[in-house]
């Protein structure tokens, strides 16, 4: 569905939908891995849907991007160095680039991952800015 529109200006999802596909797919029904899906994909924006079951974990990584973590159901903990960040359904996390930090399901969870990598050089001045 999402994916024959990507060239589009706007792109609406059924988020319920979409974890409902997740929850059949084999990795979700075996627990062998989390499920995923990408629902954008540009060059500076990835939006991608996660499900993990109860006690699954992500090993620790980091990525060259900004990132938002949206729990929207269950319950993930985040360990960054120094951290142990929970989140619950409705919350919200936001990390700066190269951060380290693992992921583990403290219940059947599903999460929105956003990836955010504009260039690293300096903002534009606003152009309706007064200087």
């Amino acid at each position: 569905m999402i994916g024959d529109t990507l060239g589009i200006p706007v792109l609406q999802s059924d988020l319920l939908e979409e974890i409902e596909s997740l929850h059949r797919e084999d990795a979700w029904l075996q627990g062998t891995g989390p499920s995923s899906k990408t629902l954008v994909k540009h060059p500076d924006l990835k939006i991608v849907l996660l499900a993990l079951r109860k006690n699954m974990r992500m090993p620790e990584h980091k990525t060259s991007a900004r990132i938002s973590v949206q729990t929207l159901s269950g319950h993930i903990r985040l360990k960054i160095p120094g951290l142990i960040v929970e989140l619950l359904a409705g919350h919200l996390l936001v990390l700066d680039r190269h951060v380290p930090h693992n992921v583990e399901a403290e219940q059947d969870s599903v999460f929105l991952l956003t990836l955010s990598s504009l260039s690293e050089g300096p903002e534009k001045p606003d152009a309706n800015q007064k200087k």
